[in-house]
C-alpha cells in the first residue's frame, strides 16, 4: 500500500485471493466441514479469532448493502457478512443502513417521488429526506443504490446505479446459493434498525426477521447467523422468538439506547459496559458490539491511549466482543496511524489492527475485509510464534470460555440482534 494517494492493496481482488490462501492455511477448526447451504453449521465459537465481519459487505470498495458489496466481501474471504434491515410501507425487510435513503439511492432523481421528501423524528433526531417506510417494495425496486460517502470513496462511484436495493430474503437466498456452491455455510450478521420507532408505526421488525430466518433455517443456536441491535429490548424480544446468537451494540458511553429513553430506563451505555451491566446483557445475549473507542480511548489529538478493561470484563461474563468499525482511510484511523496529508488516502491500517487485536477482541467490523483478514492472520501467526517460545506462558487469543453460561443455557430458538 502506498502512503500517498494510491488506493493500496485493498482495491485489488488479487490481494483477496492471497488473503483466502493465507486464511485457509492459518484457520483450523472453522465451519468449513459443515453441511452446505444454511443448515446447522456448528457453534459460532468455531469461527476464526479474530473474526472479520464484512461491514455492510465491503463498504470500502462497493456501495454498501448491495448484493455486489456482499458478494465482494465473500469473495475476499470475510468470515461473516453484515446486513442492516428496515421495512417498506408494505412490510418487506430491505437492506439499508438507515431508513433514510437520501444518500444511498438515486431517489432524489425520481420526479415521481419528489413529494415523498419529508422531515421525521427518528429516535429523537430530526431528519429530512426520503424514508423506506413511505415506499412500497415495488416502488423501492425502481431505485438504484449509490455510494454513501463519495467525497471519501470516489472509486466506489463507478458502481453507482449498478445494483437495486436488496430485500433481506434475496440476501438469504444468495447466502443459501453461495453456501451450496462453496460447500460451507455463509455466515450473516443482521441488525434491526430503529426497532422501537418501527414498532410504533406498526412495522415491528423482530417477528418479520424471525419468520425469514426460520424459513431459511437460521433461527437456531447452531445457525450460521448473528443478529444485533443497538436496542437491548430488541435482542430480548428476538431471544424469546428464536435461538440465533445475539449481540447488543453499544454506542457512545454517554448515550442511552432509544428503547431505554422511551421506557424511562435511566441507564446509559457506560452503565451497560460495567461488570454489572455486562452481566445483565449476558443473561440474554452472547456478545457486545462496542465502539473501538470503548476498547482503546483516544486522547484530544486523536491518538490511542491505554486500553480499558472492557475486553476483560466482557470475557469474564462469557461475552464476545465485536467492536466497530475499522476503515483504511486516514480520516477514519487514529491519528497515530495516519500517513501523509490526504484524508482519503490509506494510512497504516495494519498498525491500527495490531493495536486493537492486541487487546483480545474476538473480531471486528471492517469496511476492507481483505486488509482485516491479512491483519488477523498476522495476529494469529504472531500469537502462535509467541506461544511456541520456551517459557512464554502466553495464553491463547481472548476468546470467552467454552462453558459460557449465556450461550449454553437451554433457550428458545431465536436470533438476537
Amino acid at each position: 500500500m502506498s502512503q500517498g494517494g494510491q488506493t493500496g492493496p485493498g482495491r485489488r481482488t488479487l490481494l483477496g485471493a492471497a488473503v483466502l490462501g493465507t486464511a485457509a492455511l492459518a484457520i483450523p477448526g472453522t465451519a468449513d466441514a459443515a453441511a452446505p447451504g444454511t443448515g446447522r453449521s456448528g457453534s459460532y465459537r468455531d469461527l476464526p479469532v479474530p473474526t472479520v465481519i464484512g461491514h455492510r459487505g465491503t463498504a470500502g470498495y462497493r456501495p454498501e448493502h448491495t448484493l455486489g458489496s456482499y458478494q465482494h466481501a465473500l469473495d475476499l474471504g470475510a468470515d461473516i457478512i453484515e446486513q442492516d434491515v428496515v421495512p417498506t410501507r408494505d412490510g418487506h425487510l430491505v437492506c439499508r443502513h438507515e431508513n433514510d435513503i437520501t444518500a444511498t439511492t438515486d431517489v432524489s432523481a425520481h420526479a415521481r417521488f419528489a413529494d415523498r421528501r419529508t422531515t421525521k423524528s427518528v429516535d429523537g433526531t430530526a431528519i429530512t429526506g426520503w424514508f423506506t417506510e413511505d415506499f412500497t417494495l415495488a416502488e423501492l425496486r425502481t431505485l438504484r443504490a449509490k455510494e454513501r460517502i463519495p467525497a471519501n470513496r470516489q472509486h466506489n462511484t463507478l458502481y453507482d446505479g449498478r445494483w437495486p436495493v436488496p430485500t433481506f430474503e434475496e440476501v438469504l437466498r444468495w447466502a443459501e446459493q453461495e453456501g451450496r456452491r462453496r460447500g460451507r455455510p455463509v455466515w450473516l450478521y443482521t441488525e434491526t434498525k430503529h426497532p422501537t420507532y418501527f414498532r410504533g408505526l406498526g412495522l415491528g421488525l423482530e417477528e418479520r426477521l424471525v419468520a425469514l430466518l426460520r424459513k431459511y433455517g437460521r433461527d437456531r443456536r447452531g445457525s450460521p447467523q448473528f443478529v444485533q441491535s443497538f436496542e437491548p429490548g430488541s435482542i430480548q424480544r428476538l431471544a424469546r422468538l428464536a435461538g440465533t446468537p445475539g449481540i447488543v451494540l453499544l454506542s457512545d458511553p454517554a448515550s442511552r439506547p432509544w428503547d431505554f429513553v422511551r421506557s424511562g430506563d435511566p441507564r446509559t451505555v457506560a452503565d451497560l459496559q460495567t461488570p454489572a451491566g455486562l452481566r445483565w446483557i449476558a443473561s440474554y445475549a452472547q456478545g457486545i458490539g462496542p465502539t473501538l473507542d470503548s476498547v482503546i480511548p483516544k486522547d484530544p489529538d486523536g491518538r490511542l491511549t491505554e486500553p480499558t478493561t472492557l475486553v476483560r470484563d466482557a470475557h469474564a461474563q462469557g461475552l464476545l466482543l465485536h467492536p466497530y468499525t475499522m476503515r483504511n482511510e486516514n480520516t477514519f484511523l487514529p491519528a497515530d496511524f495516519r500517513r501523509g496529508t490526504d484524508p482519503n488516502a490509506y494510512g497504516d491500517a495494519f498498525g491500527a489492527f495490531r493495536a486493537y487485536f492486541a487487546t483480545g477482541i474476538d473480531g471486528v467490523f471492517s469496511d476492507n475485509a481483505d486488509t482485516a483478514l491479512l491483519a488477523a492472520a498476522d495476529h494469529r501467526a504472531a500469537g502462535h510464534a509467541a506461544a511456541d517460545r520456551p517459557g512464554s506462558g502466553r495464553p491463547s487469543a481472548g476468546r470467552p470460555s467454552a462453558d459460557r453460561p449465556s450461550s449454553d443455557r437451554p433457550s428458545s430458538d431465536r436470533p438476537t440482534g
